[in-house]
């Protein structure tokens, strides 16, 4: 899946195509929420495979724990995984107008 492919787009005056911004919700605490440790060679989007079955929703667990910029993270890091992952991509949509 193309990181874009939830980015809206126009084209500009002179033909290229420009990306709109894509908007995250904010992810509250929630007692559904589960920690984990990370590992050696730990990745966001293999995580997000492993809880949610899809590596796309790397970027969930990346702003419930404040990561920006990397998808590589140092063992020894507690991750907070979102558990109610269906609430979190409504808002998504609702925050970028995606049907």
């Amino acid at each position: 899946m193309n990181r874009y492919s939830n980015t809206k787009t126009t084209m500009s005056k002179d033909g290229k195509r420009v990306y709109g911004t894509t908007y995250y919700p904010d992810i509250p605490l929630s007692d559904s929420d589960q920690l984990m440790m990370t590992i050696v060679g730990s990745r966001l989007d293999v995580i997000a495979n492993t809880f949610y079955g899809d590596q796309t929703f790397w970027w969930v667990i990346a702003k419930a724990n404040g990561i920006k910029g990397k998808t590589a993270l140092a063992p020894g890091k507690k991750l907070r995984i979102p558990g109610n992952i269906t609430s979190i991509i409504q808002k998504f949509r609702e925050l970028n107008n995606l049907s």
